[in-house]
């Protein structure tokens, strides 16, 4: 068996047509999940990329492996299993075309060859899909004929979303310069309207018209999402040509999501709602049964895909990873739920924990965030799923229920992991620090 893990950084879930999205962006992936299994609630434990990608090596939560910020400078933990190391000790040619190991060192343990291909862009996040299929896509028709693990990382959808100028209509119909629209107003007033008005929005502007329309922004973050799709099928159509696409397991799933003007959160991944920590899941691997395009409704976690991947190989997965395999899931032959509630944590613009069952969802703040939400947040996702009615102090019993059994897991988690003191609390925010001095400096709020 052979495993391709695509990552598709920064796609939320319900931006993807295969999980029921008003746009065709994802025709590639929506063929993938016609012929796999398609997970439709699959969550982050832990956001933004650094704590996501590590959960996804490691088969552990945040709270366990350490990385709970992004930017922070806390290492990750001496004993956490690593995915490629495992894959590799078990003979399996391992191989990642990405450039996470820029960021944190340790996203390329494991890896025999890892091939960055972002040396020529100016930021980490601006090397395109083409870019990085020109790289795996020989790779794939050198090494197709050996055992591999190949890990491929888009960043397409991430900020600034440009993508290809013949596609940036393609999801809207309007005057994205009109001088009446307001719907970017409330950016800003923030540090990233100053910042991206400068680097980005620029580079956006017609005959020096400035972009006035925020869904003309979300189109191109649904733009770009279908230009990784395209560079998806090209990179499947690889293996079918190669011969290997039997059996070869292929995963792809996301690190997070993207918040679109959301809950005052303009294009970005900060904050606990559901679009931000609902990612897409969609497996592949005819050889194992893993096929006829069956959806599964239950809860799923990044934290299982290491697990599962093991599992599949007929490697032993180690009792330090704490995901459960999701093998009985991809062949059928169970449908009984594995998890009753989904714990996750952001712990980089906002320091917040939040638990979500299949009813609410209950987030609670470490300190209070520059957005000026209630440290308690509330929601019955089944009346309320765009989260927009905080109903805690309407039904305090249910929140104070929640609340416990969220502080129960974090006080098992630190005493399991020989922790004094909550991880969000001790490291404290990261990139919201920013934030912070940006106010200070413009004497706002």
């Amino acid at each position: 068996m052979n495993v391709l893990l695509i990552a598709l950084d920064t796609v939320r879930a319900d931006h993807l047509s295969c999980y029921g999205y008003r746009y065709e962006t994802s025709p590639n992936l929506d063929r993938l999940a016609g012929e796999g299994v398609l997970f439709e609630r699959m969550y982050a434990p832990g956001i933004p990329t650094q704590p996501s990608y590590t959960t996804i090596f490691t088969g552990q939560y945040s709270i366990t492996h350490g990385i709970v910020t992004h930017g922070g400078t806390k290492e990750i933990n001496p004993k956490s299993p690593w995915l490629p190391s495992i894959l590799q000790r078990h003979g399996y040619t391992t191989c990642a075309v990405s450039n996470l190991w820029r960021m944190k060192s340790w996203f390329a343990r494991g890896f025999e060859f890892y091939i960055d291909p972002s040396h020529r862009s100016k930021y980490l996040h601006t090397v395109d899909a083409e870019t990085i299929n020109s790289r795996a896509i020989p790779w794939l028709e050198a090494h197709h004929k050996e055992k591999f693990f190949m890990f491929v990382h888009y960043w397409d959808a991430h900020t600034p979303y440009l993508p290809p100028p013949e596609l940036r209509r393609k999801f809207y119909d309007g005057d994205p310069f009109d001088p009446s629209n307001e719907s970017l107003k409330p950016l800003w007033r923030q540090p990233f309207g100053e910042w991206w008005r400068e680097s980005w929005f620029s580079q956006l502007k017609e005959d020096d018209r400035e972009v006035t329309d925020a869904d003309y922004i979300r189109a191109l973050y649904d733009a770009e999402i279908y230009y990784a799709d395209m560079a998806v099928g090209k990179l499947l159509e690889t293996l079918e040509k190669c011969g290997v696409a039997d059996d070869t397991m292929v995963i792809v799933t996301s690190d997070h999501g993207e918040l679109l003007g959301e809950h005052d959160v303009f294009f970005d991944h900060h904050g606990l709602y559901e679009g931000n920590i609902h990612t897409p899941l969609i497996f592949r691997w005819r050889a194992g049964g893993v096929t006829g395009g069956r959806r599964v409704p239950h809860f799923v976690q990044h934290v299982d895909l290491a697990p599962t991947i093991l599992d599949a190989a007929g490697i032993p997965i180690p009792d330090s990873m704490e995901g459960k395999s999701l093998l009985p899931y991809l062949r059928g032959e169970s449908d009984e739920p594995i998890y009753s509630r989904i714990i996750t944590q952001e712990c980089t613009w906002q320091a917040k924990w939040a638990i979500r069952t299949d009813e609410y969802k209950l987030i609670a703040a470490r300190e209070p965030d520059l957005h000026n939400m209630p440290m308690r947040e509330l929601y019955h996702l089944e009346t309320d799923p765009e989260e927009q009615n905080n109903i805690y102090l309407e039904r305090w019993e249910v929140a104070e229920k929640l609340e416990a059994e969220l502080e129960g897991w974090i006080k098992r988690m630190m005493e399991k992991n020989g922790l004094s003191q909550d991880p969000l609390v001790e490291q404290g925010i990261t990139l919201g620090r920013r934030w912070h001095r940006w106010v200070e400096e413009k004497r706002y709020w």
